[in-house]
């Protein structure tokens, strides 16, 4: 099944108090990065998600959002007073060394270091919520997974359409190349008839054959045809693949050696019309690089 590398996901669940949110972000990369923010209770998951994430999801740029939000009362930090009360002294030393009184604010003083301290279950948060996370992680890929397979299907549309172009094209060129030869044979004789009746001189078939023999070497497209036939043949079984492997990168690499083909023929033919059905070919093949990079 052909899938791209765009799509979105999220999952989320209730559990005695605590709300866990996981939303993921894909979008198209040629390799796999993974941009991770999760809360500072559940950190210790990242690498788990991020091992999680490489096996779901091959390729893209993934930006996956863990949020946790925890209204119990066990959430609620404890003030340390014996912290609280040293800043408090220092504090009151300063009238009488500055000469003046001045205010206190007190909720400034909460975000002093070490006056507030983290709930003990913080530490527990990792071990408690792991199955949790890790399953919203795969509900969330679930989704992101089933929108590239959206997308993947009209982009097998297209690519079939554009590969049905070059083959239709690929068709013409192969049924024109024989008489290419056989035209410039005749187009040569008649120029080179047409110069020796006007000295009296014959023509010596054995060079005319010689020069069309070498003009038919040059201009001898069946080689990059046979190969150009071959990877269309390779390219419509990977878009109609049932594995489920990311084929993104092969095809890519596909739509390099079908330009390359189509370009070697293009040089070497020395015809209008095969010359006409190339640059169709050209667009297509343009055309099946630009969708390309959107497959996983």
């Amino acid at each position: 099944m052909l899938r791209s590398m765009t799509g979105f996901g999220e999952a989320n669940t209730d559990q005695d108090g605590v709300h866990l949110h996981v939303e993921i972000r894909s979008l198209n990369n040629r390799f796999f990065k993974a941009l991770i923010r999760m809360p500072e209770a559940i950190q210790g998951l990242e690498p788990e998600v991020d091992s999680l994430l490489r096996r779901r999801l091959a390729r893209g740029s993934i930006s996956i959002t863990v949020r946790y939000t925890d209204t119990t009362a066990d959430a609620a930090y404890s003030i340390n007073i014996k912290a609280l009360q040293s800043y408090m002294d220092g504090l009151g030393e300063l009238p009488h060394n500055l000469g003046h009184p001045f205010d206190i604010d007190v909720a400034a003083l909460l975000h002093l270091p070490g006056v507030l301290n983290p709930p003990d279950r913080l530490d527990k948060q990792v071990d408690t919520y792991r199955s949790i996370v890790l399953e919203l992680v795969n509900q969330a890929c679930d989704a992101v997974i089933e929108r590239r397979r959206t997308e993947g299907a009209a982009l097998k549309k297209d690519l079939h359409a554009q590969r049905e172009v070059i083959e239709r094209k690929l068709a013409l060129i192969t049924e024109r190349a024989p008489i290419v030869v056989a035209e410039y044979r005749a187009r040569l004789q008649q120029r080179v008839e047409n110069m020796l009746a006007q000295s009296e001189l014959q023509l010596n078939q054995d060079d005319l054959v010689r020069e069309v023999a070498i003009f038919a070497d040059k201009s001898d497209i069946n080689e990059e045809l046979t190969r150009l036939a071959a990877h269309l043949t390779q390219f419509h079984e990977l878009i109609d693949s049932k594995s489920g492997e990311p084929v993104g990168r092969t095809l890519d690499f596909l739509a390099q050696e079908l330009l390359r083909e189509a370009n070697t023929i293009a040089s070497k033919s020395n015809d209008a019309e095969i010359s006409r059905e190339i640059v169709e070919i050209k667009g297509a093949i343009d055309r099946i690089k630009e969708q390309v990079q959107n497959i996983e």
